[in-house]
């Protein structure tokens, strides 16, 4: 596997991850938050009863700073944090349900953080089962959470396995040793195996690792040597993320010396080496950073065109309505995408006065809901085709770019379907972008530092 070195310096650029369309920072701050409501309760109560709901809880606390992430997290020791936190989440979810006109199906749940194993396995539940009780849970329900295999404790596993959940994903992010010490997340090997031991001893059917290429220190070797540690415990599903350097927003990436990163070319080295022992080791390349093995069910959704992107990433799950709980968390609905308050203190004095704590979002046009769906089905489905509504607008503004990227040998175009090459699929971002109407209006055009580089 190689890239042509004029493609990776043509196309490693700052460009979005596209778990949205449009993108966050194409968003307003203050948006009205009375018209949220209306359009989040229109569109609910037409998308519940067929599709469900995904819902998506943000538990932001961690003991240590990981110098690397770029999540929202609050950074303590203390863990009387949890009952306040706990309390403002019930508060919220109760302002969403008297929006609601009907109980809500739940077809995926999901804790993110941050740290959700810093909370108690008894505070877990606590958080949790009132949620559940107020839930339909369909047949195909699929709950997981972000676990860290050095608190992920038996008790963790079996309280969250009692209430359903089935898959967990463990942020492994890399083993060497030099590398978790500049990044400041230390956890041996032997944690990691064991809290996979853990997990499908229990009964999970689906354990997943977050890998990172592209941090400090990082060589072509100590990836390698990571995956095949990795490959020997077999995780179900792989996430190999590019690591995304943006220290103007993630304070945390500026206690290391950016001279200890790997240059592009070594990172895409990285990246090839990875894909290469994954693919050998029997695992698919289901997308933009994940793999799969065959009996995975995310693989099964791609192989039967069903798979699904949204803020928590591929899915197997495609809801229309996605409700985001705690802080910094995001909503979407077919008419809009919010976000909540970033600072604990201004979500809770949101709360506090009886507001829903959204600050942040957008108002879908039908414009950016067709290049939205374009966007999805290239990161999905490695493919899309034009609908005729918006053929003026391809013409002007996107054949251009798509013609470039044709002739880079990233895409083929047959008529008004654009279909992804095997050398297109290490670009796909850029060639979202392509679709990306507000790419042109943003302050990408005035240097102003917004995303992480593609590769």
């Amino acid at each position: 596997m190689s890239i042509d070195a004029s493609l990776l310096s043509k196309y490693n650029v700052p460009v979005p991850r596209y778990t949205s369309y449009p993108t966050v920072p194409c968003w307003k701050e203050d948006i009205d938050t009375g018209e949220w409501m209306d359009v989040f309760s229109a569109d609910y109560n037409h998308c519940n009863t067929g599709k469900g709901i995904s819902l998506y809880i943000h538990l932001p606390f961690c003991e240590s700073l990981c110098t690397y992430c770029g999540c929202n997290k609050r950074i303590t020791t203390n863990h009387s944090v949890e009952h306040p936190y706990m309390e403002a989440i019930a508060n919220e979810w109760q302002q969403y349900k008297a929006l609601m006109g009907q109980p809500p199906v739940l077809k995926e749940l999901h804790l993110g953080g941050g740290t959700p194993t810093f909370f108690s396995p008894q505070n877990l539940v606590a958080l949790l089962q009132p949620i559940l009780n107020e839930a339909v849970l369909p047949p195909d329900y699929e709950f997981s959470f972000e676990g860290h295999p050095n608190n992920t404790t038996p008790e963790h596993l079996q309280a969250l396995y009692d209430l359903g959940f089935r898959r967990v994903s463990y942020g492994v992010q890399d083993n060497d040793a030099a590398v978790q010490r500049i990044i400041n997340r230390l956890q041996p090997f032997e944690n990691v195996k064991r809290a996979t031991e853990n997990a499908r001893n229990i009964g999970y059917k689906s354990v997943n690792f977050d890998l990172i290429y592209g941090l400090p220190l990082q060589t072509t070797g100590s990836i390698s040597k990571t995956i095949e540690q990795t490959i020997s415990l077999m995780p179900d599903r792989i996430a190999f993320y590019s690591y995304a350097h943006v220290p103007w927003t993630s304070r945390g990436q500026r206690l290391f010396d950016e001279n200890d990163l790997p240059s592009a070319s070594e990172k895409l080295a990285m990246y090839l080496k990875g894909k290469q022992l994954l693919t050998e080791a029997g695992y698919h390349d289901i997308g933009m950073d994940h793999f799969a093995l065959p009996h995975d069910e995310l693989y099964a959704a791609q192989q039967e065109g069903r798979l699904h992107r949204n803020f928590m990433g591929y899915t197997t799950q495609s809801t229309d309505i996605l409700l985001g709980l705690g802080v910094s968390a995001i909503s979407s609905s077919p008419g809009a995408h919010v976000q909540n308050n970033k600072s604990l203190h201004d979500y809770y004095a949101r709360l506090d006065s009886g507001r829903i704590p959204v600050n942040k979002g957008i108002f879908l046009t039908e414009e950016d809901k067709r290049f939205g769906n374009y966007i999805k089905d290239i990161n999905c489905k490695g493919a899309t085709t034009f609908d005729p509504r918006d053929m003026d607008i391809i013409d002007e503004y996107v054949l251009p770019l798509l013609t470039d990227l044709a002739s880079d040998g990233l895409i083929v175009m047959n008529g008004h379907t654009v279909t992804v090459t095997a050398t297109g699929r290490n670009f796909i971002r850029n060639i979202c972008s392509a679709f990306d109407r507000y790419m042109v209006n943003s302050n990408v055009a005035s240097n102003k530092p917004l995303f992480s580089k593609s590769v």
